[in-house]
């Protein structure tokens, strides 16, 4: 019941999560480089320039994304009292 819930939030903290990621990953890319990040297609651009610019958006997006899943859960505990996720980490099944 309480996944039913927090569905709503899910999608909203989702939808903020990828805009604010890349963002972040434009103010990034802006200290690294002041041209826009080539695509993986460009024929001028380096395939460490390619690669670097795709490792360091898709870290970015991981990490702005882990940040607001963590915030919209809290906020939906802190206004209905419930964990919408596991509450303890899972130990690993003895081999």
């Amino acid at each position: 019941m309480v996944k039913i819930l927090y569905k709503p939030f899910a999608i909203i903290a989702a939808l903020i999560g990828a805009r604010l990621g890349r963002s972040v990953f434009k103010q990034v890319w802006g200290i690294v480089d002041d041209a826009d990040p080539p695509p993986p297609t460009t024929a001028e651009a380096s395939l460490s320039k390619v690669v670097g610019a795709a490792a360091l958006e898709a870290a970015t997006m991981a990490a702005v994304g882990a940040a607001v899943d963590r915030a919209s859960a809290r906020w939906f505990h802190y206004l209905t009292g419930f964990w919408p996720g596991q509450k303890r980490a899972r130990k690993a099944a003895a081999g």
